[in-house]
């Protein structure tokens, strides 16, 4: 039986319109929210420290809010004046929006994917010639980076946010029957903080926090995103429906990342053709 549940995210502004809220009402379990986690911006130090010259690049490759902020301030700190011919690549239309924070939105310097990686991957393969900065938090999935190098895509990454643990003081893992963690940093802080034997039930979101906790050797019963689940909500719903009709609930397995593979190895194969296809005809023949 779930009783009690922590969320790993901020609590929401107007609870009701939460789908927890609704998972609340159906099955009558309590909602903790509480960010195991927080990320900050790097310093100017910190920045200068890679070596990086933000002027050398033509575009600027973000898939997070936070790292829009810190790239901005950085250049704010050191004095560097952004030219107006840069090029942001964003991974959900979200993070594009939110450029305009700090510069006029025009569709000719603000591109967005669908938030896959693979549209984020169609997208900078669109813009190829570019020089891509790709803004960073540390940790991060090396996923993006591994496969622009196989994709021969001119780029420099760069650490803009750094991921460090929230305040752990008042949490008590035996206070919950679940806890769902959203990213491999929420994973690494709970098995530094409290150890893998006294954490209950985990629900976990994406691949790599998947991957993270069972690598980390935790009890995971509910993913998301997936067909039959596509949000945290709907994951825990499943897990608890089951449950409160006595079926038993095998721990979730790891997805296979072929598809991703394959999607890469044929833009490998597409622009090898390209490339041939632009090289000039040897004059001698």
């Amino acid at each position: 039986m779930v009783k009690k549940i922590l969320i790993s995210q901020p609590r929401p502004a107007v609870i009701e319109k939460s789908p927890f809220y609704d998972l609340a009402t159906k099955y009558g379990v309590e909602i903790d929210y509480k960010p195991l986690i927080r990320v900050v911006g790097v310093t100017l130090k910190e920045f200068r420290a890679q070596r990086i010259e933000i002027l050398d690049h033509t575009a600027v490759i973000f898939t997070s809010r936070t790292t829009v902020d810190s790239f901005f301030r950085v250049c704010e700190e050191a004095r560097i004046t952004v030219p107006e011919t840069m090029k942001y690549i964003c991974n959900t239309e979200a993070v594009a929006l939110y450029l305009q924070k700090y510069i006029i939105y025009r569709k000719r310097k603000i591109s967005f994917a669908d938030g896959s990686f693979t549209g984020l991957l169609e997208l900078i393969i669109k813009h190829k010639a570019e020089r891509f900065l790709v803004a960073l938090s540390e940790p991060h999935k090396p996923e993006l980076p591994e496969a622009l190098a196989k994709l021969k895509i001119n780029f420099d990454p760069v650490i803009l946010a750094m991921t460090v643990a929230a305040d752990m003081e008042g949490i008590r893992p035996a206070d919950y029957d679940v806890m769902a963690l959203y990213s491999p940093s929420d994973v690494k802080t709970v098995v530094e903080s409290f150890g893998v034997d006294a954490l209950p039930v985990v629900a976990t979101f994406g691949d790599a926090t998947l991957r993270a906790a069972l690598g980390a050797g935790l009890k995971v019963r509910a993913s998301a995103p997936s067909p039959e689940a596509p949000s945290m909500a709907k994951a825990l719903d499943l897990y608890i429906g089951k449950l409160s009709r006595g079926e038993e609930v095998a721990e979730v397995e790891a997805k296979n990342d072929s598809a991703k593979e394959e999607f890469i190895r044929s833009q490998q194969s597409k622009l090898a053709k390209k490339s041939r296809a632009r090289r000039p005809a040897d004059p001698r023949k």
